[in-house]
């Protein structure tokens, strides 16, 4: 059985370095001192492993040749957050194996019942970069807040806890909240979620007496443009989207109307970002110009072996 650490067939190899080019030409360099690269990827089912090159016999699909892709991707940021980890960690501590012992990684644990998909919330990051700087914790509205939202608006807990933790680039620090907002049987289930998050993320913004206020939201929260009940549901405590993101295409299906990922913070009175590093710009990439395109997969298909959504991403300086 071939494994993560084996000389990768001619055909990999050649797909590998086909990939490299085009991520040298589609995103920012890592500099240090000069900027930190902050993604965010849902990695569809991001679990089991196949332990062959060709996994397409077996299951589940993801295998060597997949992984490779998606940990070349991820070595091309400072710190990622990735959502649909599974309980599984098959696939992740196998990643870590070849993207290098220099990165490390902090997660949830699995958010159980069928709401909660059997899904954790992680962040990889590259510690010559970034470090921790102290908080990590679970966002849980204080139940005497819940009508406060808005009568009916949010009678529970979230499906799957956003996850907050805190980290620091030199001088900066900052604080990253990724979260995984419930699908639903209906569009209208996710906006009592995206209203406690954004109403939340706003007290915790303006306490003064808070770890950090530099904080940055990220992740997959199953909203679409602006004009859209739960875009507007997310953006009614003033958390603020780069307007560069506006209409970049977030999943690999060409002509997708879906824009749930996100990265976002807030603003203060006079316009400025209350975040302690300075947003440059930002994108998803769209990994299916290179990957796995010799075995001419359907969208569907290659969704099973790297995601079908694509990384979205934000250079900031420092």
């Amino acid at each position: 059985m071939p494994t993560i650490h084996d000389t990768p067939p001619a055909e990999v190899q050649l797909e590998l370095n086909e990939l490299r080019n085009d991520l040298d030409l589609n995103l920012p360099r890592k500099e240090l001192d000069r900027n930190i690269l902050i993604a965010t990827w849902n990695i569809r089912e991001f679990g089991g492993l196949t332990e062959e090159w060709n996994g397409d016999e077996h299951t589940p699909k993801r295998d060597l040749h997949s992984l490779l892709l998606i940990a070349e991707i991820i070595k091309r940021f400072d710190i990622v957050a990735i959502q649909e980890v599974t309980g599984k960690l098959k696939a992740l501590r196998h990643m870590l194996k070849v993207i290098g012992s220099h990165w490390s990684f902090i997660l949830t644990d699995v958010s159980k019942g069928s709401s909660g998909n059997d899904e954790r919330l992680a962040y990889l990051f590259d510690t010559r970069k970034v470090q921790l700087s102290g908080l990590a914790c679970e966002l849980v509205t204080p139940n005497e807040d819940v009508e406060a939202i808005s009568e009916g608006a949010f009678n529970r807990q979230f499906s799957r806890t956003p996850y907050a933790v805190s980290f620091k680039s030199g001088s900066k620090t900052f604080i990253l909240v990724t979260a995984h907002i419930l699908y639903g049987k209906a569009a209208e289930d996710r906006e009592p979620e995206l209203t406690a998050i954004a109403q939340w993320l706003k007290d915790w913004s303006e306490d003064i007496n808070a770890f950090d206020q530099s904080l940055i939201l990220l992740g997959d929260f199953n909203i679409d443009r602006a004009g859209d009940p739960r875009y507007e549901a997310f953006v009614s405590t003033g958390l603020h989207l780069p307007d560069d993101l506006a209409a970049v295409r977030r999943m690999i299906y060409e002509k997708s109307a879906k824009y749930y990922d996100q990265l976002s913070w807030f603003k203060d009175e006079s316009g400025e970002d209350k975040i302690s590093l300075t947003y440059a710009r930002g994108g998803a990439y769209d990994f299916t110009r290179v990957a796995l395109k010799s075995r001419d997969y359907t969208n569907n298909s290659l969704s099973w072996r790297m995601s079908d959504h694509l990384p979205l991403w934000g250079e900031f300086l420092i």
